[in-house]
């Protein structure tokens, strides 16, 4: 509305690279179960190149808790800055629908 990204927008960016991530790390389908410590630091600019960072902090025995950092390219200048911040945890999801444990690697 005034000239920023709107948050949710980015909520669910920064939610597609956590689950990307844990995916990969339980090895199968996963679901988000919590949102922890979002930080919207700075706004976003109609024009911003956009990067998403995600990266396993822990697992559990059938959770996972995913760091993820979003950081802009300012239009016309190449300073880089953290935008936004957050602590995403998902749980791994077996052919039934329920929890299931979390490869050890």
């Amino acid at each position: 509305m005034n000239g920023h990204i709107f948050g949710g927008w980015i909520l669910s960016q920064m939610d597609i690279a956590a689950g990307i991530a844990a995916g990969v790390r339980a090895k199968g389908p996963v679901a988000t179960i919590a949102i922890d410590g979002m930080k919207f630091l700075r706004p976003i600019l109609l024009g911003d190149l956009l990067s998403v960072y995600a990266d396993v902090r822990r697992v559990g025995n059938t959770s996972l808790t995913i760091d993820v950092e979003v950081m802009v390219q300012r239009r016309g200048t190449m300073e880089e800055m953290v935008v936004t911040q957050g602590v995403f945890v998902f749980v791994a999801i077996g052919e039934d629908g329920r929890p299931r444990p979390v490869p050890k690697e």
